[in-house]
């Protein structure tokens, strides 16, 4: 017997209200979202393999998804709920909406995918490997909309300094620092 899930949860990702930038938390879930991405991506090449030693690891790698795409929608719907008691970020949070959907269909396709690789008809089996492959595209979605949200960072006043176009100094440096080393052992 299996033992029942544990309803608590952690959140690994710091939400807006412990004073987290949003578009740092947003970053942060970008990058898990990028994991999952590569984790669906891998299950779906091993469930493709002919070698059952094979499929069994893309067996493991979507039962691995399962919690990440849970973990994950449950921090974007934390995140989500910690900006809507900041009335200010309205607009983000309409640019989160879209993200809590894909997040819980990604999560539901992962899990609907384990559940038919659990069975023993080869008619589940293929039904598991078609939910593995809507899985990683779910995926691959939600990671671009994820960094799609994110705001392009700013550059310190140090780093947006006019620069003269015929400045020598500088014209030097970038020449030096551009030229290829010399070849060991090239004749």
């Amino acid at each position: 017997m299996s033992e029942p899930r544990s309803t608590a949860r952690t959140s690994f990702t710091p939400s807006v209200s412990e004073g987290a930038d949003a578009a740092q938390v947003l970053r942060q879930l970008g990058a898990r979202a990028h994991q999952l991405r590569a984790t669906t991506r891998a299950a779906d090449h091993y469930n493709a393999q002919d070698a059952q030693a094979e499929r069994d690891t893309g067996s493991w790698l979507i039962s691995s998804a399962v919690g990440l795409a849970d973990d994950l929608a449950a921090d974007i719907d934390g995140l989500a709920r910690s900006i809507k008691e900041k009335p200010a970020d309205a607009a983000l949070l309409l640019r989160i909406s879209p993200l809590r959907v894909r997040a819980h269909q990604l999560h539901a396709a992962a899990k609907a995918a384990d559940h038919f690789l659990d069975q023993d008809s080869r008619e589940d089996q293929d039904t598991g490997s078609w939910l593995i492959a809507t899985a990683n595209a779910l995926a691959v979605k939600l990671a671009a909309e994820l960094d799609d949200t994110v705001p392009g960072a700013r550059r310190g006043p140090q780093d947006t300094g006019p620069i003269e176009p015929h400045d020598p100094v500088l014209a030097r440096r970038l020449a030096a620092a551009s030229t290829p080393a010399p070849l060991r052992g090239a004749a």
